[in-house]
C-alpha cells in the first residue's frame, strides 16, 4: 500500500507514563492541557507537498533505517502504536468530520533530541523511518463497543538471537482519550492548535497540504518494558509488533508467537522491520 497522498499525524501524551520514559516531559512543561489525563497535543510526521524534511516519505512495512548523520550512534526508540486511516471532510476551511476506515500496526520510531525545538524534528528523518504494517482492518467507528476496543498492542525487539518484550503488552481501551472523546479532541486540535513551545499550528499544515482527504493518526504509544525504556534501538536489531484480538489471543500466546517467523495472524495485524544502517 501506498500512501503518498495521506497527512500523517501521531498524538503526544495518550498513553500514560509514556512520555516520562521516553524522556520528554520536558518538552511540554508549559503546555497547558484541558485535564491531567488528556494528550499533550498532535504532531505531523509526513506532510504531502511539503517543501521540509516532513516531505520525505517515511513509512515501510520491512525496516527502519538509521539516520545516515548519527548511524549506531543514534538513540533511536521504536514507539509501538495503532494508527487510524481517517476519511476528513471540510467546510469553510476546517475539519467538520473524521470517518475512520481502517486501523493497523505502527511504529512511530523516533530519536530522541532532549533539545528538538519540535517534535517534528524528532520524527522524520527520511525514507523507511516509520514503521507500517500493511495489515489493515476495517474500521467504520470509534464509538465505545467498536472493534478496536478488543484489540491490544504488544511489541519485542530481537537481538543477538534473543526476543525482548519491548513494550508492555497493553489494551487499545486503556488509552488516556479514546472514543468520541478523542474524536472531538483531535478535530478540536487540528482546527484550532496553536503553534506554541514542541506544537505546531495544524490548521496552517493542512492548508500547506492542499487538504488532503485522508488522515493516518496513530493514536499514542504504549509504556515500555524496562528493557525498551533503557536500550536504544541499533543495526541488526529485529523490531516486531502486534495490534490482535484479545478474544482469541492471550498475551502468552503473542509471545510466543513473537519467537517464530509468522507474519499473519487472524483478524491482526503484525510489523516486522529489520534495523539497518544508513
Amino acid at each position: 500500500m501506498k500512501l503518498e497522498n495521506v497527512l500523517g499525524l501521531g498524538i503526544a501524551g495518550n498513553f500514560a507514563g509514556h512520555l516520562e520514559q521516553a524522556g520528554e516531559t520536558p518538552d511540554f512543561v508549559n503546555v497547558k492541557t484541558e485535564t491531567a489525563l488528556a494528550p499533550k497535543g498532535m504532531f505531523p510526521f509526513y506532510v504531502p507537498k511539503a517543501d521540509s524534511q516532513l516531505g520525505v516519505y517515511p513509512f515501510s512495512d520491512e525496516q527502519i533505517t538509521l539516520p545516515e548523520d548519527l548511524g549506531n550512534n543514534a538513540h533511536l526508540q521504536a514507539e509501538p502504536e495503532v494508527c487510524v486511516l481517517f476519511d476528513i471532510h471540510y467546510e469553510f476551511g476546517k475539519i467538520s468530520s473524521m470517518q475512520p476506515v481502517a486501523f493497523s500496526a505502527f511504529n512511530d520510531c523516533s530519536i530522541r533530541r532532549p533539545n528538538a525545538h519540535k517534535i517534528s524534528d524528532k520524527k522524520n528523518w527520511g525514507p523507511q523511518s516509520k514503521g507500517l504494517s500493511l495489515q489493515f482492518i476495517e474500521l467504520d467507528s470509534l464509538q465505545q463497543g467498536a472493534k478496536l476496543d478488543g484489540y491490544r498492542i504488544a511489541s519485542f525487539l530481537k537481538r543477538d538471537g534473543e526476543i525482548h518484550v519491548y513494550g508492555k503488552d497493553s489494551s487499545i481501551a486503556s488509552y488516556s482519550y479514546f472514543h468520541q472523546q478523542l474524536l472531538e479532541w483531535m478535530q478540536d486540535k487540528l482546527n484550532h492548535q496553536a503553534d506554541f513551545g514542541p506544537l505546531e499550528n495544524l490548521n496552517q499544515i493542512v492548508h500547506n497540504a492542499g487538504f488532503p482527504q485522508q488522515f493516518l493518526v496513530a493514536l499514542g504509544a504504549t509504556q515500555y518494558s524496562e528493557f525498551g525504556e533503557t536500550q536504544f534501538i541499533q543495526s541488526g536489531d529485529e523490531y516486531i509488533q502486534f495490534v490482535y484480538p484479545q478474544a482469541d489471543y492471550s498475551v502468552a500466546d503473542i509471545a510466543e508467537l513473537a519467537a517464530t517467523e509468522i507474519l499473519e495472524i487472524e483478524g491482526g495485524s503484525i510489523l516486522r522491520q529489520k534495523i539497518v544502517g544508513a
